[in-house]
């Protein structure tokens, strides 16, 4: 197929998780014989920090204006087999009535926020998208699964409202003989929500187990917090130093955002990537949880600091490693950004098929 993007960022992943997504689907859509156009609006923010600023995999444009989108770009829209929306874009709602109105092929909306969207929604934010649009896009492909979809189809009039997980890259997350430094590690930003479980779940644990050894990763953490004697706090962890990070743990701890808990189905990135490293991942319950891993075989629960230091200290080392084994095993058969790329490609032929079936028909292949 011949895709159009237009996302957030694909050349800068500075304060944005969408440049990592993009990437890894938009490389993998290229392994896979697609052509890619992505198209990101120039800002000063991502200008100074690109650290990507030609993908080698896609063609990527930058437009300065939604006057200098329409100008340069209406042919390749307009002649596209699928054009995607991402969440966040800059002026989104009348760059997506554009597309919508514009594209001969399928026109989709790529939401990498979905809960955050949902609830902006609800207050009348449209930032980036209106409820009006979302019946306008043939597909509305999701960050977040489950009942969420119903509500997209059923209360918002998507057409075709599909998960499409975030994903990690096995070239860059896998197990590596490290010396082991801590028992339990977190890597994160710090965020309002997240603090009381980590507290909870982690920094209590810590301690009551003062022969631990315990670590705090990711930026922006008040001066203010007061970390156990057994916790080593580390202000900035770039990205290159994750999987050293997550191979130095006997355990990694995953924290959960309230508004990702509430609507369920949302895993990390952080998730798959740990599970990658074969590190045993302790995590906070939420709906759907299940539906990725299976509880007690592939990753561990904790609603208390005790139910934390009891798989820090009564697990024996080979149940441990085969927790970590069978998480590895899971997300390297079902959550590569291979798998995203040809998961949208059955989406879109999905709707070719249904839009064959009713007679209509989409301009693919053209």
């Amino acid at each position: 197929m011949n895709i159009v993007i237009l996302g957030l960022s694909i050349t800068s992943s500075w304060g944005n998780g969408h440049a990592t997504t993009f990437r890894g689907l938009v490389r993998e859509l290229n392994n896979q014989g697609h052509h890619i156009l992505f198209l990101e609006r120039d800002v000063p923010w991502y200008a100074n920090s690109r650290d990507l600023p030609n993908p080698e995999y896609c063609e990527t444009e930058l437009y300065s204006s939604l006057s200098d989108l329409k100008t340069r770009f209406t042919e390749q829209v307009r002649e596209a087999d699928m054009v995607i929306v991402g969440s966040y874009v800059p002026e989104g709602v009348p760059v997506g009535e554009w597309v919508c109105k514009m594209a001969r092929g399928i026109k989709a909306f790529y939401d990498i926020d979905t809960p955050v969207t949902l609830a902006k929604l609800e207050r009348g934010d449209y930032e980036y998208l209106h409820p009006d649009l979302i019946p306008k896009y043939d597909l509305y492909l999701s960050f977040t699964g489950g009942p969420t979809l119903d509500v997209l189809e059923r209360k918002y009039g998507s057409p075709m409202a599909r998960a499409l997980y975030c994903s990690f890259d096995p070239t860059l997350y896998y197990p590596e003989l490290e010396m082991v430094q801590w028992d339990l590690g977190y890597l994160g930003t710090y965020s309002d929500d997240r603090q009381p479980p980590l507290e909870k779940l982690m920094l209590d644990a810590a301690r009551q187990w003062p022969g631990g050894s315990f670590v705090v990763a990711g930026p922006q953490y008040p001066a203010s917090i007061k970390w156990p004697a057994n916790t080593e706090y580390i202000h900035h962890l770039p990205p290159a130093e994750h999987r050293k990070f997550y191979n130095s743990q006997r355990f990694t701890q995953n924290i959960t955002r309230a508004d990702m808990i509430k609507a369920g189905y949302s895993p990390s990135v952080r998730l798959f990537e740990a599970a990658a490293c074969g590190t045993p991942i302790i995590s906070d319950y939420w709906d759907g949880l299940d539906s990725i891993f299976e509880i007690g075989t592939e990753i561990l629960v904790a609603y208390s600091a005790k139910d934390t230091l009891r798989f820090l200290c009564e697990m024996c080392k080979s149940e441990r490693k085969m927790i970590g084994e069978l998480a590895r095993k899971k997300v390297l058969t079902n959550h590569t950004a291979a798998h995203r790329a040809k998961e949208l490609v059955s989406y879109a032929e999905e709707l070719m098929s249904l839009e064959s079936t009713d007679g209509e028909g989409i301009a693919v292949g053209s």
